[in-house]
């Protein structure tokens, strides 16, 4: 099957968002792997085209540091011919565990999970989630998309929960993800700027992260990631998890892959990826993503070691931007806590 209905779409000529023409898909096959190749359980960097129900005992148990999962939501949504269905409550959290408990065991005993979500699904996932893992936090972050709604509150944010197998011994690198906010209201003490810099860019601080993340852009026709996937989720916010819950090297897993973020991003941080997808379009999405990640390793909203608030980071900025954090090192274990505290 060689569908790619996307690239028939008429579009204005400034509009990025990727596609892919039947011409294109001799050079994107080899980053996409079917069941049928993988040996010995070898699923380094690679993007399965399959049904994660078909393929999941293909995976050894405790091979991932990170596991990132954008489930369906429990909602009416149409992937590209695969249609999800709304459930009520208990049937979701069965659907749930139907998958989780097995991606669960392909943790390593110290690896770290998130599970994104919104406000529909997102008591179901977290009970869900305390049956075999320990959460650590819930974070929202601000999804401005879409137009406001007549009888109820514009629905802008969504969840993504943080979960360990181990709470006394998991990677959490604070330091790598700091944020840069511009500063509206300078404070200076004789005269010198006090815990903010002064820039040719204007004045920012740098400070901790905290679990709401309010410098989020959704993916949009003019911006390079984009592309027709109806839930894609922007690289900077796969950058935030992959970040702060992995080191260089580690094995990071999405058993939704998608249109591929989790394992763009996971390349272009320097780490190791295995995605799954049913999808063979949203799978050769992801392949040209892979294909262009090979020469640009740039994260919009990431420049210099530093997460930047929306609009406050020029083209110069962007074009600086370093694939791997510079302060990206290995961190022990014990830390965790000692870094969460600070946030």
């Amino acid at each position: 099957m060689t569908d790619t209905k996307s690239a028939t779409k008429k579009r204005a000529s400034r509009n990025r968002t990727i596609t892919v023409v039947p011409e294109e898909i001799p050079q994107l096959k080899p980053y996409i792997s079917e069941m049928e190749d993988i040996h010995d359980n070898a699923v380094t960097d690679k993007l399965i085209h399959a049904d994660l129900y078909d393929c999941i005992d293909l995976i050894p148990d405790n091979t991932f540091e990170l596991i990132i999962i954008d489930p369906p939501y429990n909602l009416d949504k149409d992937f590209n011919g695969n249609k999800f269905r709304a459930m009520k409550t208990g049937e979701y959290e069965d659907y749930l565990r139907s998958w989780f408990y097995k991606v669960c065991d392909k943790l390593k005993e110290n690896g770290s999970l998130y599970m994104c979500g919104d406000w529909k699904c997102t008591a179901s996932m977290q009970r869900v989630i305390e049956e075999r893992l320990t959460i650590i936090n819930r974070i929202s972050w601000q999804r401005e998309k879409g137009r406001g709604a007549k009888t109820n509150w514009k629905n802008s944010t969504e969840d993504i929960w943080f979960a360990v197998k181990n709470p006394r011994d998991y990677h959490f690198t604070v330091e790598n993800v700091m944020m840069k906010r511009k500063v509206i209201a300078p404070y200076r003490v004789d005269g010198k700027p006090k815990d903010w810099e002064e820039t040719a860019e204007g004045n920012f601080r740098t400070t901790y992260p905290s679990n709401f993340w309010d410098d989020i852009s959704i993916p949009f026709w003019s911006m390079p990631e984009n592309t027709d996937h109806p839930t894609q989720k922007p690289e900077k916010l796969y950058a935030k998890l992959i970040l702060a819950s992995s080191k260089s090297g580690d094995m990071i897993f999405d058993p939704f892959a998608g249109s591929g973020t989790a394992a763009v991003v996971a390349k272009k941080l320097g780490r190791h990826y295995c995605g799954i997808e049913k999808n063979y379009e949203y799978c050769l999405w992801a392949a040209k993503r892979l294909l262009i990640a090979d020469g640009e390793t740039s994260i919009q909203g990431y420049a210099n070691g530093f997460f930047w608030e929306r609009n406050t980071l020029n083209e110069q900025n962007r074009k600086q931007s370093t694939p791997v954090h510079k302060t990206d090192r290995d961190r022990s274990p014990r830390h965790a806590q000692q870094s969460l505290f600070n946030i």
